[in-house]
């Protein structure tokens, strides 16, 4: 009897104990079942055989627990072929490093794929020997969904960039070709005044010339005796008087020195123009910045000399570091300028100087200045105060990105009725100078 009581009692406090052991676990399978995750164990051989999956599977891949566990080799044969080798080749590791992350595609019920993230633990028991493999699975599909979506944006930027970048050379080229069309028939006037007269020379030369081969053919009538004497002088005296032989051997001389200097003339004009364009070159070189100004003053100077007079105020410039047909274009823009802005006679000063690691070059006109209103928008893109049809608005905004792209800065300050002064800073080498000051780093910032 006493047995029977005992019995009746253990068994009345077991109850209470299993009751709760169930409730907990079912309160552990509701919380594993409704996270994000898939939560799995398998084990740690073979083809990692599935013992525990939980049932939010059904919700994500649409699989029920059972289905992936009855099968050994469920994981191996839902994984993308695309992203097997990579997990084989590497599993082993898990071994090594008790851990191991993978992102993957897992194939679901209806056959479409899932980018999973997958967090695989190993379990050991106390002495290290393996025990099971706990895999956390998360459905991470738009996120790469989105990855992807930024990847083709970024992309698509990159070829906007580079689209850009060629819109804004043929822009560029464009100006240039506009700059040099507009001063073209003065160029054409620079080249063609030197060719005329060193044309009308040749001919002045050529019956020179004529006059010569005369008198040589007849010395020798009279060298060789085909002339009587009395005649041979006569005729000699004769040819001596028309042909004035002082005067032909000064104009002679004369001639070939101004035709020598017509042609010196000319070919410093080619030159210049080969300088200002820089054909060929298009990587960054140590260049002369007095030579880049010159050879632009060259081909300007039909437009500057009538009303313009030139000061130059060279300092000591040490080569630098740029894309010198660039800065050509920069200097020509900003004399072409500053020769429009005077009405009349005045000058442009160009004042060259060196600034520690950094060069210095100012552009100063007495022309009539720039109105307050305006002095902050010159740098804008397509702004102009010239009338229609006399500019682009292009050549100060496209100044202002080839000075930028150098490194440095360019100032303006100005006032009305008296001047200009615009004001490039360069660094020696861009690559190793400091970043520019930020003073000016908007368009128009006047200085």
């Amino acid at each position: 009897m006493a047995n029977e009581c005992a019995s009746q009692r253990t068994h009345a406090d077991d109850a209470p104990d299993t009751r709760a052991l169930v409730k907990a676990n079912a309160r552990y399978r509701h919380i594993i079942g409704n996270t994000p995750a898939i939560i799995y164990s398998s084990v740690p051989s073979g083809d990692f055989q599935l013992t525990f999956v939980s049932e939010n599977a059904s919700r994500v891949l649409g699989y029920e627990p059972w289905e992936m566990l009855d099968d050994p080799n469920f994981w191996f044969n839902h994984i993308h072929p695309d992203d097997t080798a990579a997990i084989f080749s590497s599993l082993a590791m898990l071994f090594v490093e008790d851990q191991k992350i993978y992102e993957y595609r897992f194939r679901t019920h209806d056959g479409s794929y899932l980018w999973m993230h997958d967090t695989l633990r190993l379990i050991r028991d106390a002495e290290g020997t393996p025990l099971e493999v706990i895999g956390l699975m998360t459905d991470i599909t738009g996120r790469k969904q989105m990855e992807d979506t930024l990847q083709r944006q970024a992309e698509e930027q990159s070829a906007l960039i580079e689209q850009l970048k060629m819109a804004q050379a043929q822009l560029m080229q464009s100006e240039k070709l506009a700059s040099i069309g507009q001063l073209a028939a003065g160029v054409a006037h620079e080249i063609n005044n030197p060719i005329g007269f060193v044309n009308a020379n040749l001919n002045t030369l050529g019956n020179y010339v004529a006059t010569l081969l005369e008198g040589i053919k007849l010395y020798q009538c009279v060298t060789n005796g085909s002339l009587p004497s009395s005649v041979a002088q006569s005729e000699m005296q004769a040819f001596e008087e028309r042909a004035d032989l002082q005067f032909l051997s000064e104009d002679v001389t004369e001639l070939l020195a101004e035709s020598n200097e017509g042609l010196q003339r000319v070919k410093n004009i080619v030159q210049s123009l080969k300088d200002f364009s820089r054909t060929g070159e298009s990587n960054w070189q140590m260049a002369d910045l007095h030579r880049g100004l010159d050879s632009t003053l060259n081909i300007a100077n039909n437009e500057l000399k009538y009303k313009v007079t030139i000061i130059k105020q060279y300092g000591e410039l040490p080569m630098i570091k740029c894309l010198a047909s660039e800065l050509n274009q920069v200097f020509m823009n900003l004399l072409v300028n500053a020769a429009q802005a005077i009405q009349e006679r005045g000058s442009v000063t160009i004042r060259t100087e060196r600034c520690g690691q950094r060069v210095a070059v100012s552009i100063s006109d007495t022309g009539h200045g720039i109105a307050p209103e305006h002095i902050n928008r010159i740098f804008e893109p397509f702004f102009t105060t010239k009338p229609v049809g006399s500019g682009t608005g292009l050549g100060l905004s496209l100044s202002y990105g080839i000075i930028k792209k150098h490194g440095g800065d360019i100032h303006v300050s100005s006032e009305m009725g008296k001047g200009t002064t615009f004001r490039i800073e360069l660094p020696i080498d861009p690559a190793s100078a400091q970043p520019p000051s930020t003073a000016s780093d908007e368009p128009g910032d006047a200085s």
